[in-house]
């Protein structure tokens, strides 16, 4: 089976058991619609006949004498009207319900994904693809209330009137519907190649839409915007051109050949309706019959409506739980321990971990971290030093061996509760479009004004804070894009403070910086790291030389340890990488802490 067919399978049971789980609106708003066409489209036109019958037997068309079929006629008509207003007030709570519901599955599924499905997919893809499986929950029960069921029970019931006339008007309709599903079938299963085609190429323009949208400083630096356009309208061409193939497959494939068809089944009903007149049923039986075809085969012509919301719906709902078949890969343990460190020291035990594709970084490494010790990490790139740190919150898991903190082997814990012993603050720091404040709060939502406030003056936040029109309520745009990148990185800094967490990680969080405030963040930094245990990734070696001890990575393998004036004097790999950085930006004097 396909991956989309078993997508689709999906949706179905997520759609069913939103459903199933609120029957006592669901079976009222499904079958509201149905039963009302009853009225309308069956018990009214019955009535109608037998009203005719009688005039066309007694010539009598008095009111009296045909006050109760025109009493009937008008009570069927508001009793039609009642089942499709209590359908359709059941109906909107159960698509109101639904969607909320599934609004919230979708967050819920996405945030439990690793970090490398979020480096796979675009926001923008992910964002529709998640609001489009809850917004089509609408359009499904709709379909399945007002078209589906709404012309399935009526049918079954013409074909119980039917049937008392003369069973081979039941036969005859049932027979040339079961046909036209039958001929028409393989044509829909072929169009779905189709459907599936156009569905891609509009999430390939949602999503470079949403690229383009979410880096355009980026595009008006480089002077792209005539690049951007014409992908952009290369790619709404091939959707247009994908959605018209599929369209007009319906229109001149399937639709031409369920026309004649239609035409037949209501041109053999009325024939053999013609052949009762001579009977007891008379000109009742014609006026059924006609009415009841002409009304049942425009099921016929709407199958292949019908079947394409269905299987709109369905294909773009699939394309987020396409995503679920693919199970993240770092997730919690069955069983998880509960959270109890003895202290807060950080152990790599002969860790051996490799990239997806490409070859092996680390070889059985071990790396031990004492409770409240600071260590930095340096070394060339790709050595291994931000991996260190994505392991440690495992981000991305380690394929054999144990990281452990505080005893603890990190596995075994809820990613939740290892991630609250650890502040962490990212070489290119995320800001979300939400006020200064907020982004600072984020790290710990219970924090109070006075709190935030503390962190923002401890990071220096306040010093360019102040000189915004809201101050801390200003709203810093998109990823920030308000801010400079050192600003970024002292809010980032102001989370790290305001997260009071016993464990720190800091990747380059003074890089953006210029010397005055990395001198000033640096402060309030080794103020932070005091009785906390650090692991500080840097490349300006300034940053770390006053560390408890520096570990040198070199292509996954640690080459050296020790303090800064032990691996001077080594002349190893650390000082021939300090003689390259002193005689410029760094200087030679270092000020340890």
């Amino acid at each position: 089976m396909s991956s989309r067919a078993t997508a689709v399978k999906l949706v179905l049971r997520f759609y069913g058991r939103e459903m199933a789980s609120r029957k006592a609106i669901t079976i009222p708003a499904l079958l509201g619609p149905a039963l009302g066409n009853i009225c309308n489209l069956y018990i009214a036109p019955l009535i109608v006949a037998m009203m005719v019958g009688r005039v066309a037997v007694t010539g009598d068309t008095g009111f009296g004498a045909l006050a109760s079929y025109t009493l009937a006629f008008g009570g069927t008509l508001l009793l039609a009207e009642l089942l499709w207003r209590i359908g359709i007030h059941c109906l909107n709570r159960v698509d109101a319900y639904g969607i909320e519901h599934l609004y919230v599955f979708a967050m819920d599924e996405l945030l439990a994904k690793d970090a490398e499905f979020f480096h796979n997919n675009f926001a923008g893809s992910l964002t529709k693809r998640s609001l489009s499986f809850a917004a089509r929950f609408e359009q499904f029960v709709d379909t399945l209330a007002f078209e589906i069921l709404a012309a399935l029970v009526p049918l079954l019931f013409a074909s119980v009137v039917l049937w008392r006339y003369n069973p081979a008007l039941v036969a005859v309709l049932m027979g040339m519907i079961v046909v036209t599903a039958l001929v028409i079938m393989p044509l829909i299963q072929r169009r779905q190649k189709l459907v599936d085609d156009r569905e891609a190429a509009i999430a390939l323009v949602s999503g470079h839409l949403a690229d383009s949208l979410a880096n355009m400083q980026v595009v008006r630096a480089f002077a792209a915007e005539p690049q951007e356009a014409a992908e952009h309208q290369r790619r709404v061409a091939s959707s247009r051109r994908k959605s018209l193939r599929s369209w007009d497959y319906a229109n001149l494939r399937i639709d031409t050949l369920v026309a004649p068809l239609v035409a037949l089944t209501n041109v053999i009903g009325l024939l053999i309706a013609l052949g009762l007149s001579g009977g007891d049923a008379g000109v009742e039986a014609i006026v059924v019959a006609f009415t009841y075809y002409f009304n049942a085969t425009g099921i016929m012509f709407r199958f292949n409506q019908i079947y394409r919301r269905l299987e709109t719906v369905l294909t773009e709902a699939a394309q987020f739980t396409e995503l679920l078949l693919d199970e993240p890969k770092v997730i919690d343990n069955e069983h998880p321990e509960p959270l109890r460190p003895k202290g807060f020291d950080v152990r790599f035990e002969t860790v051996n971990f490799t990239y997806e594709g490409a070859r092996q970084l680390f070889h059985e490494l071990d790396l031990h971290v004492p409770s409240g010790t600071k260590v930095g990490l340096v070394g060339q790139s790709g050595g291994g030093k931000t991996t260190i740190t994505q392991l440690l919150l495992r981000l991305i898991d380690i394929q054999s061996g144990t990281i452990r903190i505080g005893g603890q082997d990190i596995a075994r814990l809820r990613q939740a509760d290892l991630r609250s012993l650890i502040a962490y603050v990212p070489q290119d720091p995320a800001m979300f479009h939400r006020t200064l404040s907020e982004n600072i709060r984020f790290a710990r939502p219970s924090a109070t004004d006075e709190e935030i406030l503390r962190a923002a003056k401890a990071a220096h936040v306040t010093e360019f804070a102040d000189a915004l029109p809201q101050g801390m309520e200003t709203l810093i745009g998109e990823r920030g894009v308000k801010l400079s990148g050192g600003q970024r990185q002292r809010v980032a800094l102001a989370r790290a403070i305001i997260r009071d967490a016993p464990i720190l990680l800091l990747d380059e969080a003074t890089s953006a910086l210029d010397s005055e405030s990395e001198l000033l963040v640096q402060q309030a930094l080794w103020e932070l790291m005091q009785g906390r245990t650090a692991l500080v990734v840097a490349h300006r070696l300034s940053t770390v030389a006053g560390m408890d001890r520096l570990v040198v990575l070199d292509q996954g393998r640690i080459v050296e340890e020790g303090t800064h004036e032990e691996l001077l004097s080594a002349e190893g790999t650390y000082a021939q990488l300090w003689r390259y950085q002193s005689g410029g930006f760094l200087g030679e004097d270092v000020v340890a802490h």
